[in-house]
């Protein structure tokens, strides 16, 4: 929001219209509060989420809009209540950068659950009324609950996508207890998320099956991300041939797909759960019941999983494989994101490139 008498001290990129196109952009973020930690964008992430919202794909974009919420960066500044972080620390900011910080699941550290809806890294309206702009941009001004510590050692650009893409795939994981060695998970789609689905699993001790529709990705899968297993979702004969043999899926696909074929892949008491958007799940009871198996849904993690997660890839070095791209190929990243030409992130260089 900008506003007379407010210096327009940060530098974005932004959309303008439902076309998506993304141009320089100046703008002000709100005064430091008690309780803010104040942070210079390093990198930023790039989900599809910046292509629904910048494209207005659920018709209530409010324009201009900055996106990006896999956000890393430097402290700069601390209200004077702030504890857990001093100026200079390495951090980072996720999907939301608010809730009521009172209800049940904010309380159980579900932020991400808050009964009166976290709010949005951008495009949505936080508590001081003004609209949130997200991580293509020079800085930005967050509530300490929603900032996590970035260890040293792990590198400020592979940080980026955890923010999003990892913990999406973390938190039914470890909800799940998808990490018990010698288990067997299936992993649908080989994107952001699917890539570090299968790290988390190899790193748990998991027999790894990957499902993807295009060949291409089997080289990949199993030599780079060191799945153990690469099956072609379409052909009826390799699904046909790995019943009953998973105990768990996670299912990253956005675009529809037949549910039966998936669920039938997994042991009694398996679960499948979905992080992604299909425009609709359908599957036959039978799948459900004679099998005691079980659908789950998630979106992102909150605050304690999310730093937990961080402090995990860390220790164990987990790192998400990216491409590293100047501000100005943004709309040319998201085009490319579009057609699935990334592996297997985007990150958006902003220390060296937003001048």
């Amino acid at each position: 929001m900008s506003s007379e008498g407010v210096k327009e001290d940060c530098l974005g990129w932004a959309a303008r219209d439902p076309s998506g196109l993304l141009s320089p952009y100046k703008f002000s973020r709100r005064t430091v509060g008690r309780d803010d930690v104040s942070i210079r964008i390093t990198h930023c992430g790039v989900c599809y989420a910046d292509v629904v919202w910048t494209r207005n794909e659920h018709g209530n974009s409010k324009y201009p809009l900055v996106p990006g919420h896999e956000i890393v960066g430097i402290v700069k500044e601390v209200g004077c209540s702030v504890q857990r972080f001093k100026v200079g620390n390495r951090v980072g900011v996720g999907t939301y950068v608010n809730s009521c910080r009172e209800c049940e699941y904010c309380n159980d550290r579900l932020e991400n659950y808050c009964e009166k809806g976290p709010v949005s890294t951008f495009d949505a309206i936080d508590a001081d009324g003004t609209v949130t702009k997200g991580g293509y941009s020079s800085y930005i001004v967050v509530h300490e609950r929603h900032c996590f510590k970035i260890p040293e050692t792990y590198p400020l650009a592979l940080a980026a996508p955890l923010l999003c893409a990892g913990i999406t795939v973390y938190t039914p994981m470890m909800c799940h207890k998808m990490n018990q060695p010698g288990k067997s998970l299936g992993v649908i789609g080989l994107g952001g998320l699917g890539h570090m689905a299968v790290k988390f699993g190899k790193a748990f001790g998991l027999k790894v099956t990957v499902f993807s529709t295009s060949i291409s990705k089997k080289e990949e899968a199993l030599s780079l991300l060191g799945a153990d297993h690469f099956v072609i979702s379409s052909d009826p004969e390799q699904i046909k041939a790995m019943a009953k043999s998973l105990d768990f899926i996670i299912d990253t696909a956005s675009g529809d797909h037949p549910f039966d074929n998936y669920m039938s892949l997994l042991k009694t008491g398996g679960i499948l759960a979905l992080v992604g958007y299909p425009s609709e799940v359908k599957f036959s009871p039978a799948s459900l019941n004679l099998g005691m198996r079980t659908v789950s849904g998630s979106k992102t993690g909150g605050t304690k999983d999310i730093q937990e997660m961080i402090d995990l890839c860390a220790a164990q070095k987990i790192y998400p494989k990216i491409e590293l791209i100047p501000i100005d190929y943004a709309n040319k990243a998201l085009e490319r994101l579009i057609k699935r030409d990334v592996k297997y992130r985007f990150v958006i260089d902003i220390e060296n490139s937003l001048k």
